[in-house]
């Protein structure tokens, strides 16, 4: 019984044969070298693009729904009865890591004759906020005073207002803006998000909201921060049957599930796109073992002779096409996290030889490519490549074990 090292011997002793037969096999070397670039090409665009999804994966849950509201029960009457009852209530309940009274409404911003729909959050200063991250603790302090305003980036820079100067606020009265509620607030500081969050939202306290809206005390919504965003439906459900109050049900799997989705599916899409790449490039590994078994009509006879069986000459072939293929992951692996390491940088020096920004941070909330390099990922895609590989050599090593000893020995 044949050991499995001496099938490995074997393949790379027609390996270095194939290599070292240039001129005569000239045509099956270029065919070898073939698949082994593929292979490595289509692990670096692999390893590289599920890299960058995860990055917008990231992005998405630790930025963009840090200030997007992920779970929120909003009043049905524009009150709601009890907020303290339904905050505690909220943080006790398992997955929520934290409740905020807030007060929503939208309004019109008017500055000169320039007029711009935003979305008003009244928020609590005393607990925390994840605005607090993207504008300075001056603004913030100045923001719990009386009639004060923190405006977007973009919003502050389309009415050419700044820090200091003062702004007018209409809301409708009774759903209509024939004789708006009309309030005067003073800019406390500009926030820096990116995209069109700054373009379409505006942050008070909750004492200049319920000025805003009408309201003598109390707030419209609590809204929750969860351990883990993609319970935010589960969760909402869960407890919306807990509460004793009338209330709207909402979490951003509604409002802006439509990014998540659309991260999934451009990773199914690329999914199905490289493993295509990589089954034409293991294709050229049928191609390479073919010509070898028609090569090699003589050797494979003569090993027959000696003994070895047609299980044997299987695995001999099967270990050859894994050593061609495994060449090219290594090679593709290796490149594969070095690209993705340096592709933020890469894409930077693109976006500064071009003079354009491929990623508008007036549209987007980001100006780099996001990367999030997952080994999972690396040893997913290897495997990927390798089981293809190996699956690429059955038939040659079928047909090279069909051979009639006889024949191949005269051939």
């Amino acid at each position: 019984m044949q050991s499995s090292g001496l099938y490995w011997q074997l393949a790379q002793r027609l390996r270095r044969q194939q290599r070292s037969a240039r001129k005569g096999l000239g045509f099956l070397s270029f065919i070898t070298t073939a698949s082994t670039v593929g292979i490595a090409l289509g692990c670096i665009v692999f390893i590289a693009g599920l890299s960058v999804m995860n990055g917008f994966e990231e992005v998405l849950e630790k930025r963009f729904l840090s200030l997007i509201p992920q779970v929120e029960f909003t009043a049905v009457d524009g009150q709601l009865n009890d907020p303290a009852g339904l905050v505690a209530q909220a943080q006790a309940f398992p997955g929520v890591r934290m409740a905020r009274r807030v007060i929503r409404t939208q309004a019109m911003l008017q500055k000169g004759t320039e007029f711009l729909g935003v979305q008003v959050n009244g928020i609590d200063l005393e607990v925390e906020q994840a605005i607090s991250g993207y504008t300075s603790s001056t603004a913030l302090q100045a923001l719990a005073e009386p009639n004060r305003v923190l405006l977007g980036a973009n919003l502050a820079a389309r009415l050419g207002v700044s820090k200091g100067e003062t702004v007018t606020f209409l809301v409708a009265i009774a759903n209509s803006f024939r004789q708006p509620r009309r309030v005067v607030l003073e800019v406390a500081g500009i926030f820096g998000f990116g995209g069109q969050v700054d373009l379409q939202q505006a942050y008070v306290s909750l004492p200049t909201a319920r000025k805003l809206v009408g309201l003598e005390q109390g707030v419209s919504a609590v809204e929750l921060v969860l351990d883990d965003v993609f319970s935010a439906k589960q969760i909402t459900n869960d407890l919306g049957r807990q509460l004793q109050e009338y209330l709207y049900l909402d979490s951003w799997m509604r409002t802006q599930g439509h990014l998540y989705r659309d991260i999934q599916l451009v990773r199914l899409v690329m999914y199905l796109v490289l493993m295509l790449v990589l089954a034409v490039a293991c294709f050229n590994i049928v191609s390479t073992l073919v010509m070898t078994v028609q090569e090699k009509h003589r050797q494979i006879g003569i090993l027959r002779t000696i003994g070895l069986k047609q299980g044997g000459i299987i695995r001999v072939f099967v270990w050859q096409g894994i050593q061609n293929a495994l060449r090219g992951v290594s090679i593709g692996v290796v490149l594969g996290v070095l690209f993705t390491l340096n592709l933020p940088t890469i894409f930077t020096a693109i976006q500064s030889m071009s003079g354009t920004s491929l990623l508008n941070g007036e549209v987007y909330f980001i100006e780099t490519i996001p990367v999030l390099l997952d080994y999972q990922d690396v040893v997913f895609v290897a495997l990927c490549a390798l089981v293809m590989g190996a699956l690429a050599t059955i038939y040659p090593a079928w047909k090279a074990a069909k051979l009639d000893i006889v024949k191949a020995i005269e051939s």
